[in-house]
């Protein structure tokens, strides 16, 4: 009998034992999850789909009892497998009431840690043929991953792909707004039709208006031809409006009705003109915000956001980012003639990262690692913010002349000491840095 790669969460303040567990697990086909806390546990436990958890009782802080007691009313059809190094009659019975299944003391065998888990999985993960790692992949349009967010994103999209209903999709900068929006266009039945990617950010104010609704001979100064629109040469297919919170007042008016009656205007046309096209605006602003403070009008916010899509940021799928960066790697590597992978360790860094910037900062990350690497990827082509750093500062500030003579000094061991070298270093000559050493 062999089992799905479900995903196993360890919880121990030892790391020694969670890269042990890690690797036991893995050889047999599934996949880890390591927390040295039970806070950090808890963050894996609400973003990633977890199948078992196994945690240690003895934790500083916050102990495993509360983590079992928080998973049990949180995730209620979680089972839980808990192991620890103090055994006690009292604790087992304590950690079977609030909720674990089963009981492992340290130390134990691979063998009994694997037939703990097979006990404690559900029944669901069993089947008669393995599964890789790649039947679990997902590559939807582009959008990749396999976590909860990414396929009920999928789903969604599925959902609204062969209807002309107006999609708003709200997220973070680099979350692949675009991305959604292509999806949506090229797997539905309107796919042979335009579509048209209008950054509202992008052009300036005063000929955004010009540029989405087009315009006639002579309606302003240097309007030398007629000129169809933005909206007109999507007609039958999608227009995409990116950073429509940036879109002015005037031009709000009239993309209202565009939607309300489906026909444009021409500037300096005194006829409308029907049109028949599906809308899909994007922000990373907060729309409902900025109708409450006046800069966003409520009328035209309730008729774009029929259907809205929020983008997750990466932070809340870390457990697709092996699937992201080697898709990445292969984008870039075919464009440079390189083939690499990353590193374990390389790759442990990504996911423990928040990524403030999202998929694009990871895309940049890894296009820039695989630049600078001669062979595989490890975390030396990693920036130094993805790595541990200790504060060495001590809080205090310094006057200009205590500066100047630690940078002297530190010059001076430089050029052991070579005075003549380290006034050339310091644009001073002899004699300044004589009296400054004074």
């Amino acid at each position: 009998m062999t089992y799905k790669k479900a995903n196993i969460l360890i919880v121990d303040d030892d790391f020694d034992m969670l890269e042990l567990l890690q690797r036991q697990l893995q050889d047999q086909n599934f996949h880890a999850y390591k927390a040295s806390s039970v806070l950090e546990a808890i963050n894996i436990l609400k973003y990633s789909r977890i199948d078992l958890l196994v945690t240690d009782l003895q934790m500083p802080q916050v102990d495993g009892r509360e983590l079992i007691k928080y998973a049990s009313d949180h995730y209620p059809a979680l089972p839980t497998l808990v192991i620890t190094g103090f055994p006690s009659i009292d604790g087992a019975l304590e950690a079977m009431r609030s909720g674990a299944i089963d009981y492992l003391i340290k130390p134990f065998t691979k063998e009994e840690l694997k037939n703990a888990v097979v006990k404690a999985l559900p029944q669901n993960l069993q089947e008669t043929t393995q599964q890789s790692a790649a039947n679990n992949s997902i590559s939807y349009a582009g959008i990749i991953g396999n976590s909860d967010p990414m396929q009920k994103l999928i789903d969604l999209i599925e959902r609204v792909k062969d209807n002309k209903a107006t999609v708003l999709i709200q997220g973070e900068s680099g979350t692949g707004k675009e991305l959604i929006a292509r999806a949506i266009h090229y797997k539905g039945r309107f796919a042979a039709q335009p579509f048209i990617a209008v950054n509202c950010g992008g052009i300036p104010e005063e000929l955004l208006e010009a540029e989405l609704f087009g315009y006639t001979k002579g309606a302003f100064t240097g309007a030398l031809e007629n000129r169809q629109g933005f909206f007109q040469a999507a007609d039958k297919g999608t227009i995409f409006l990116d950073e429509i919170g940036n879109a002015p007042m005037k031009v709000q008016t009239r993309l209202l009705r565009v939607l309300q009656e489906k026909e444009i205007q021409r500037i300096g046309e005194q006829e409308a003109k029907k049109i028949d096209i599906r809308i899909i605006a994007a922000t990373n602003s907060d729309l409902f915000k900025m109708v409450q403070n006046g800069k966003f009008r409520e009328d035209l916010y309730y008729r774009l956001n029929v259907v809205n899509i929020s983008t997750p940021p990466l932070r809340s799928h870390k457990s697709d980012i092996p699937f992201l960066a080697n898709n990445f790697l292969r984008k870039y590597g075919s464009e440079y003639g390189k083939r690499a992978k990353l590193s374990e360790k390389a790759l442990e860094l990504l996911q423990n990262y928040d990524w403030p910037g999202n998929v694009r900062e990871l895309e940049n990350i890894i296009q820039r690692a695989l630049i600078l690497s001669d062979d595989d990827i490890s975390i030396a082509q990693l920036p130094d913010h993805f790595k541990y750093n200790i504060n060495t500062s001590d809080g205090a500030f310094k006057s200009l002349a205590e500066i100047e003579k630690e940078y002297i000094l530190k010059v001076l061991a430089y050029t052991d000491q070579n005075k003549t070298q380290a006034a050339e270093i310091l644009k001073i000559d002899r004699k300044t840095l004589r009296n400054k050493l004074k």
